[in-house]
């Protein structure tokens, strides 16, 4: 494969993951659609490391996954927290959390 299908199939799946965190409402799915944008990013510095023949886009694809590692599992607590109290995780509903 060559860079650009590398760099098309990485805009393909940044812009299914930007249409799933943009149209639903369900705060498990918004967070799948934002790991697939990361692992979009994540295609994208690994395709251009390989053009460049440095391993600079690996490195960098390790860290964005380390730090989404470290989000998901923050952001799936505070989910479980919410379910338990309110039984959803309606991003609609979230906005009740305020009062």
């Amino acid at each position: 494969m060559t860079l650009v299908n590398y760099l098309v199939l990485s805009g393909l799946l940044f812009t299914i993951g930007a249409a799933t965190v943009l149209v639903r409402r369900n705060a498990i799915i918004m967070f799948m659609g934002v790991e697939l944008m990361l692992n979009a990013s994540n295609l994208a510095f690994v395709a251009f490391g390989r053009l460049h023949g440095t391993l600079t886009g690996e490195v960098v694809a390790f860290f964005v996954m380390v730090v989404a590692a470290a989000e998901v599992v923050v952001g799936l607590a505070i989910i479980v927290s919410i379910y338990r109290a309110r039984r959803s995780v309606s991003v609609d509903e979230l906005s009740l959390l305020k009062n």
